[in-house]
């Protein structure tokens, strides 16, 4: 009987529209989180797709030993594919040159994702190729053709093995972003390795296994590998530990597409929320006939918890529905400029629209439903009558609860959750206060004659408790909509502020100082620029308070330092200069600039008379290395010693396309030394075939070529930045609709309100510009309160979620209540428009 009559009503509020916010409010939550939660993990897979590229694998495996057969049969059983590469340093010889290079001995398998790309002649145009060297033949650098004096088809003897010269390498998939890697690369074929006889003890040897399949079955070998794994010799990397520009662009886009779906949970709550708070207070007076009628409270909680349960199963049905459309068309829309694969579904996304909708429908009608249960049947002869409860302490809880739960489940980060939910915690007290400003402004500003601005101020007196729900969400809606716009605004100047135009592609090192005059000469007569020149000195740190650190990464190779103060592992590019480089910021200390030289009256020094030259560390490194301000650090250069005193501690943006250094001596510490140099160029690509002329007088200098990883960067760059720009788009819909449920929220109050007016012979003016004005008031306090948390969310989340330098955003202070009272008064004016144009009789026929 109750399943009946709940249905009976159901579909009779269905034909009138009363359930059509609740509805709507339902169906847009459920629309806006699956269909920005679909695009983004369809997204995400295609950037997680295309960086595996660039470790030429899903996933790879680092080893300082030879890796076991056996862990390479295991994972070819359970279903991956596997690659094999080992990489060492060695001497290569042509008939009268030698250089020093990178080797690179791979598996007929490599690479399991990305491309090797060779050309014919050297400093080509590259073109991929599907094949790899095959036995007996080497592809070498372009570089190496001038350092080695040979030409295609020309013999190189590599060790105790002899090889034919077959094609031009241009670049590997995980060669790496490092300009400090300047060792020409030489690539051969695995099988070739044992002839060479490099490879022996004493050698510096890096072993690789690369592994592609299913993330589940590679998470299943990687359990049952890890407890076999030493930690000092392995090391386990997928595409989320690539630190490279590439990869740090990318986990930065992924943390942004996570935060503007946490933001549509969030948008799509507070619609429920309003949307059912309408629904109880429009059913009050059909409780009230229910009771009075004889029917219990028990079956009254059974008719309209059937009702919600219809609302929300039609609701996430229709929701589902509009969300798959919605990002289909999105991800065709896009198609030809972003990697969105169509073909790839995630069931998660549809799972966390069902939840959203099931857990906001239920928990945010809890206390509104409450409140309709225990409506008194009086208020059949007594209108005024509402309901006895009325504590918002439950409704607080169980909205709050119900918004930290979605955002948790959602994003499985319960820092980016408590962020957010803190900041609008903070929101919601804060306007509170606000509220009760606003009702003793009220006060005052509503007396005196009655203009359009007088009543609009008494209207939100009166209004007082109502407003300040409306007021929270405003704010909470404009507060989200600026966090994802200053946030995606930030993060895509700061990632073309790492590649603006005319960015250096190429980069030249072992520069010696005779050669920096004709260099740069000899380039600037064939229209070239070259940039700054970095002097590097290569060093070992040694020392810091004159305790040693261990100065190799493993235990086996420095068994001494095992349980000693840790150091870099390797070798460090020492500079020096007196000017601070552009992308680096002092953080403590003082640059030292100037540092006055030995001799001098605060001339630094130790107990032993030594001079004590400044030296600048970079951040990361610092902390790393647990060093501090005023630290003597000892390098060890070649023979020679040289004590340092940390003067300053700096930041360094990494993900320019710029040497940086982690170490920045003053000059004075290295004037006894021969430096070579770094630096860089721009060249166009219509000018590459010009490389060979223009370094053909200079056959010593290593040239580097990053023009291929730099395209790569901006084109993911820009394909990322484009999919910002349409989720963006995606959550201001979201965000103009919950906006437009809020104040159609408001419409029966308003109602009545009108037609005590029009009884009262105020005119129509009056009435509109009242209306318009109340909405502005609250816009604007609504934008200004936003704002506010809005600096407070964004410094929180650049500080640290998305690792970047935190800001303030004062051109927002203003923006904000101009937006937020243009919205929400047109916004106003349009839901009221049916409402203002009826005259008193329609209005109290209405009211019936």
């Amino acid at each position: 009987m109750v399943v009946n009559l709940a249905w009976r009503l159901f579909k009779h509020e269905a034909r009138r529209g009363e359930l059509t916010i609740i509805l709507f409010a339902i169906i847009l939550s459920v629309a806006s989180v699956l269909s920005l939660s679909l695009f983004s993990e369809r997204l995400q897979s295609a950037l997680v797709e295309r960086s595996s590229q660039f470790i030429a694998a899903d996933s790879q495996l680092r080893s300082r030993k030879p890796i076991s057969e056996e862990w390479l049969s295991q994972a070819q059983a359970q279903g991956l594919a596997t690659a094999r590469q080992v990489s060492t340093r060695s001497m290569a010889f042509g008939e009268t040159q030698m250089s020093l290079v990178d080797l690179r001995a791979v598996s007929d398998t490599y690479p399991l994702k990305g491309e090797i790309k060779v050309t014919d002649e050297p400093f080509g145009t590259p073109a991929p190729t599907s094949s790899t060297p095959a036995p007996g033949e080497i592809w070498i650098d372009s570089r190496l053709f001038q350092l080695l004096d040979v030409q295609l088809e020309s013999t190189v003897y590599i060790g105790d093995g002899e090889f034919t010269v077959k094609r031009v390498l241009t670049e590997i998939p995980d060669q790496g972003f490092s300009i400090f890697n300047t060792d020409p690369m030489v690539l051969m074929s695995l099988s070739d390795l044992p002839a060479t006889n490099i490879t022996g003890p004493g050698s510096r040897v890096s072993y690789k296994a690369y592994y592609t399949g299913d993330n589940d079955i590679i998470e299943d070998y990687y359990e049952w590998l890890r407890p076999q794994l030493d930690e000092e010799l392995h090391r386990w990397e997928d595409v989320g530990d690539d630190e490279s520009a590439i990869g740090r662009s990318v986990a930065r886009a992924e943390r942004y597409f996570l935060l503007a779906s946490l933001l549509a949970i969030v948008l799509a709550a507070v619609a429920i929320a309003v949307a059912a708070q309408r629904y109880s207070q429009r059913h009050f007076d059909p409780v009230a006939i229910f009771k009075t009628l004889g029917a219990t409270k028990q079956m009254i909680r059974q008719v309209y918890v059937l009702q919600i349960m219809f609302i929300t199963l039609l609701g996430i049905a229709i929701g589902i529905i509009a969300g798959v459309i919605i990002q289909q068309i999105v991800v065709t829309a896009l198609a030809g400029q972003v990697d969105v694969s169509l073909d790839v579904w995630h069931w998660r996304p549809v799972f966390i629209a069902v939840l959203t909708g099931s857990i906001c429908a239920v928990l945010f009608s809890l206390y509104p439903l409450l409140r309709l249960f225990s409506v008194p049947p009086l208020r059949v002869l007594r209108r005024d009558m509402g309901a006895g409860l009325s504590s918002k302490g439950l409704q607080f809880g169980a909205s709050g609860g119900a918004i930290f739960l979605l955002m948790w489940i959602y994003s499985r980060d319960f820092e980016i959750s408590a962020i957010l939910f803190g900041s609008g915690a903070l929101l919601v007290v804060a306007l509170l206060f606000v509220t009760f400003g606003l009702i003793a402004l009220g006060r005052r500003l509503g007396q005196g004659a009655m203009g359009s601005w007088q009543l609009a101020w008494a209207r939100i007196r009166r209004r007082a408790m109502d407003n300040s729900v409306q007021l929270i969400s405003f704010s909470i809606t404009i507060m989200l909509l600026l966090v994802v716009l200053v946030m995606r605004n930030d993060m895509v100047a700061q990632w073309r502020a790492q590649l603006p135009e005319n960015t250096p592609n190429y980069f030249m090192s072992n520069i010696t100082e005779a050669q920096k005059g004709g260099l740069e000469q000899h380039f600037a007569d064939n229209q070239v620029l070259i940039d700054e020149f970095y002097p590097v000195v290569r060093g070992r740190f040694v020392a810091v308070n004159d305790e040693r650190v261990s100065t190799e990464v493993t235990k086996e190779d420095d068994p001494e330092q095992s349980e000693g103060r840790r150091g870099l592992g390797r070798e460090a590019n020492l500079t020096w200069s007196n000017t601070l480089q552009t992308e680096n910021r002092i953080v403590a200390g003082q640059w030292h600039g100037d540092w006055q030289s030995p001799g001098t009256d605060n001339a630094d020094g130790n107990e032993d008379g030594n001079v004590l030259y400044p030296v600048s560390v970079e951040s990361g490194v610092a902390e790393r290395l647990n060093i501090e301000m005023d630290d003597t650090l000892t390098f060890n250069v070649g023979s020679e010693i040289v004590q340092t005193r940390v003067s300053s501690i700096r930041e360094v943006n990494w993900q320019t396309m710029q040497p940086n250094f982690f170490f920045v001596l003053h000059p004075a510490a290295m004037q006894d030394f021969n430096a070579t140099y770094i630096t860089s160029f721009h060249l166009d690509a219509q000018r590459k075939s010009e490389i060979t002329a223009l370094m053909l007088p200079f056959a010593s200098v290593t040239l580097f070529d990053v023009d291929a990883r730099i395209n790569q960067l901006r084109e993911i760059i820009e394909q990322v930045s484009l999919a910002v720009e349409f989720i963006l788009v995606l959550v201001l819909i979201a965000g103009s609709l919950v906006l437009f449920a809020q104040v159609q929220a408001s419409m029966d109050e308003r109602q009545q309100e009108l037609a005590i007016l029009r009884t009262l012979g105020a005119r129509g003016r009056l009435i509109r510009f009242s209306v318009i004005n109340e909405f502005l008031i609250i816009g604007t306090v609504a934008g200004l309160m936003a704002a506010m948390a809005n600096e407070f969310s964004l410094f929180l989340l650049q500080w640290r979620v998305f690792d970047m330098e935190a800001s303030m955003h004062w051109e927002y202070w203003l923006i904000a209540p101009t937006a937020g009272a243009l919205v929400v008064g047109v916004l106003g004016a349009v839901g009221c428009y049916r409402l203002l144009r009826l005259n008193t009789g329609q209005l109290l026929r209405k009211m019936v």
